[in-house]
């Protein structure tokens, strides 16, 4: 019975503790705000540009396509100097010198620019 009654005086005790505290944190001063808050005003991020490395080959002139036709074959996947943009039939994306997946893409078709590939229904790779 005693041990009872030594429970219910420590509840009482922490009762009346948790109400001293809660009444002082209710009671206590706090400055409050002088007026609306100023949001600093938002300027959207500038889009980040990459870009683009087209290596030096040299300065001897580009050979040019006799037959007329905007893209030639490539060569065991790899696209001759003269015609670097590297197309894709299957997806139907075109990849430029320096893009991030240019060294892995076997090409099906090579152009001389991105102008090119688009012109005969290409897009260009997502960067």
């Amino acid at each position: 019975m005693q041990r009872w009654a030594r429970r219910l005086v420590w509840l009482a005790v922490l009762t009346i503790v948790t109400a001293v505290i809660a009444r002082w944190w209710s009671t206590r001063s706090v400055p409050a705000p002088s007026g609306a808050p100023a949001w600093p005003p938002f300027d959207p991020p500038a889009p980040a540009r990459r870009p683009v490395i087209v290596p030096q080959v040299s300065d001897a002139p580009l050979l040019a396509v006799t037959d007329g036709s905007a893209w030639v074959a490539p060569t065991e996947g790899d696209c001759p100097l003269h015609h670097p943009v590297k197309a894709n039939d299957n997806s139907g994306i075109y990849h430029v010198p320096g893009g991030r997946f240019y060294d892995r893409t076997k090409a099906e078709r090579c152009y001389v620019d991105a102008e090119s590939a688009a012109a005969d229904g290409y897009r260009a790779a997502k960067a």
